[in-house]
């Protein structure tokens, strides 16, 4: 197996080496957009309304949180492999995307769901005491959570971020339905014109763990560089100086 693996990787390199590069592409784009979109998801889901507030806007900030929460249920309760297929045809007609367009968008809307969950567990780490001693200092509740509490929740999600990442690595092979032309597709194209399924398999496989693997490590230095500990946390938190005290 290994010399007939060894054989297909010299003969269909180019088209291995295509997959991957669009696995890396729908994976890494799908995950930065669904990390601002799960941003957006986080905080709406934590909506609520003030005593000042009309009833009109208790109401609206309400049905706001419950269709957040229900979208956030409801995408992380059902697989991708389904969304793929569904939201590829439906939006077909409309939008006549191609498949790599589609798979990113796929990925995207999949991936805000958990890292909503991931940026509110970082949220909810913050000692409330920092939100405070902000608000103490004259900072509006807004600039708080700009400047203190959303960098510091990012930095302990951090880990969970970069795992996020390499879990769509290794999803994108769902998008084969679509016809996405990704590592899993190329490699089922090769075997499928060889015969030579165990062999194409193996090459994919080991080409997967190359690149979850130097991501991982990527990602390992970029913690260590955050000087973040092991489990994801923070050392100290300096609080900038904004000439709002005497």
């Amino acid at each position: 197996m290994l010399a007939k693996a060894l054989e297909l990787w010299l003969k269909y390199r180019e088209f291995y080496l295509n997959g991957a590069l669009f696995t890396m592409i729908v994976s890494l784009s799908g995950t930065v957009i669904g990390l601002v979109l799960g941003l957006l998801l986080s905080f709406l889901r934590d909506l609520r309304p003030r005593e000042h507030e009309s009833k009109l806007a208790h109401w609206g900030k309400e049905a706001v949180r419950r269709l957040s929460t229900a979208y956030i249920e409801y995408v992380r309760g059902t697989p991708m492999i389904v969304q793929a297929v569904f939201l590829y045809y439906a939006g077909y007609k409309l939008l006549h995307w191609t498949p790599i367009s589609a798979g990113i968008v796929i990925v995207s809307l999949n991936t805000a769901a958990y890292m909503a969950e991931i940026i509110r567990s970082g949220i909810q780490s913050i000692d409330r005491g920092q939100r405070e001693a902000a608000l103490s200092m004259g900072m509006s509740e807004g600039l708080a959570f700009r400047l203190i509490i959303l960098p510091q929740a990012i930095r302990n999600a951090f880990p969970s971020i970069g795992n996020e990442f390499v879990v769509n690595i290794k999803d994108t092979s769902v998008l084969n339905v679509i016809m996405l032309t990704d590592l899993f597709f190329e490699g089922m194209s090769v075997a499928g014109s060889t015969y030579a399924y165990t062999a194409s398999m193996f090459v994919v496989a080991n080409i997967y763990f190359i690149l979850t693997f130097s991501v991982t490590r990527l990602l390992m230095l970029i913690e260590r560089r955050l000087n973040l500990p092991a489990q994801g946390g923070i050392k100290s938190v300096s609080v900038p100086h904004l000439g709002l005290l005497p």
